[in-house]
């Protein structure tokens, strides 16, 4: 290989490297944002083509350090250059592979009118992340072609401020579904990871952010229920505001939400983070039927194949994407719509979720 092409490929990594140091060191957080694919692209495949090389080399040390086996290296290259491939496609096209994923729940206490009702559930838009339309109305489309009754969004619209969704309000107004769309904040909702002028700010900025959730149409749950009636049946919509463990803020009141809610009432809840589950929920007196949550994004970068599923979120949530279960209480948690930090998705694709509710 030409020398110059060694020289350009370990310039640019010295560039990414130097860039990492430069962000870590600084705080800049949106240049760490934006190092996030090329480090993935430029060092994960290296990574692993790396542990398979120093395997072999352990047995070498046993075996008098022969001459490197040709085939193990060609192994090393292959394994590389298909974790580069499939980490290439997640950060161009990974973004907007949009995944339908279908749950159905029995419960022996559904109203009989809501037997076969379908939920379709939105997380995590994160609308300042957003640059392809196209992309995003391929989305948008694909919700509206589930044809469900009802569309519940769990919270964070935008990465921090309002005015990241103002592009997207008309793209996002197009949702439809009979029995309404509903919604609740996220932790990045609140403006709390940016710095204000002054609290004013702040608070204007959740304001206007309020207001673009009924400009899309959705009615926007803090600390609140709703009554969602079908031929004189009815089921109970909570909302609560963002609760989640350690350092995160722990703005929602489940007691305040479901004050009004009559105990046997069937309770469905959206609430942002899946700490809140296991935290308060499970034990509160009156059980919820099922809650709606989302935050992990499953860190977008995993894999799930053959049933089995992996991120390194798993190490920080136990409930971290999918559906769980306890005391005939359900959890699903959203994997998200859109992205955050990482500019892509590997393995972990944007989701949509549609529940259909049946009666045992």
């Amino acid at each position: 290989m030409h020398p110059l092409i060694y020289l350009i490929y370990w310039l640019i990594e010295a560039v990414v490297m130097g860039a990492l140091v430069y962000s870590v060191t600084k705080g800049n957080t949106n240049l760490l944002s934006r190092l996030m694919a090329p480090m993935l692209v430029l060092f994960v495949p290296k990574l692993f083509g790396s542990i398979i090389l120093l395997l072999e080399d352990i047995t070498r040390l046993f075996r008098g350090f022969p001459v490197r086996s040709y085939a193990v290296s060609e192994i090393a290259v292959l394994v590389s250059a298909l974790l580069f491939l499939i980490l290439l496609y997640g950060i161009t096209r990974g973004r907007h592979h949009y995944k339908v994923h279908k749950v159905i729940l029995y419960f022996s206490d559904l109203p009989k009118a809501f037997d076969g009702f379908r939920i379709t559930q939105l997380s995590d838009i994160h609308a300042g992340s957003f640059i392809d339309k196209k992309g995003v109305q391929k989305g948008i489309d694909l919700v509206n072609a589930q044809k469900s009754d009802l569309i519940l969004f769990t919270g964070d619209l935008v990465n921090n401020q309002a005015t990241e969704m103002d592009p997207w309000i008309p793209v996002f107004s197009q949702l439809k579904a009979p029995y309404g769309k509903y919604s609740i904040l996220g932790n990045h909702d609140y403006g709390d990871y940016m710095r204000w002028e002054n609290e004013e700010l702040k608070l204007a900025n959740l304001n206007r952010l309020k207001e673009i959730h009924c400009e899309i149409g959705f009615q926007l749950l803090l600390n609140e229920s709703r009554r969602i009636t079908k031929q004189g049946d009815s089921i109970e919509l909570i909302g609560v505001e963002n609760w989640g463990k350690g350092g995160f803020h722990k703005y929602g009141d489940l007691d305040k939400a479901i004050a009004s809610v009559p105990n046997n009432a069937f309770k469905i809840l959206m609430s942002h983070d899946p700490s809140h589950w296991e935290a308060i929920i499970l034990d509160h007196p009156q059980p919820i039927h099922l809650t709606l949550s989302g935050h992990t994004h499953g860190m977008q970068f995993g894999f799930e194949v053959f049933g089995i599923k992996w991120s390194p979120i798993k190490y920080m949530y136990k409930q971290w994407a999918g559906l769980y279960v306890r005391n005939n209480q359900y959890l699903y948690v959203n994997r998200g719509f859109g992205f955050l930090g990482l500019k892509g998705r590997v393995g972990i694709w944007p989701e949509i979720t549609v529940i259909t509710l049946k009666c045992k």
